[in-house]
């Protein structure tokens, strides 16, 4: 039976056999993120809109550093 929450099939099927969470956790969460929608932008079938996701965590990210400089 397949985990969709742990482990549903788009968490393991990149061609690197990397889980996605694994390099994420060591990112702050708006890069963490923008990488998530990227790294499976082609896995399940909603390309546009996961990289539009990736874009809106990119530019909230942008706004914060610009912030702090």
């Amino acid at each position: 039976m397949t985990d969709m929450v742990n482990h549903p099939p788009h968490y393991t099927s990149h061609p690197s056999g990397v889980e996605c969470i694994q390099i994420t956790e060591h990112m702050g969460f708006n890069l963490g993120n923008a990488l998530k929608y990227i790294w499976r932008a082609d896995l399940k079938g909603q390309s546009v809109e996961d990289l539009r996701k990736a874009e809106f965590y990119i530019k909230r990210e942008i706004a914060k550093r610009e912030v702090s400089e």
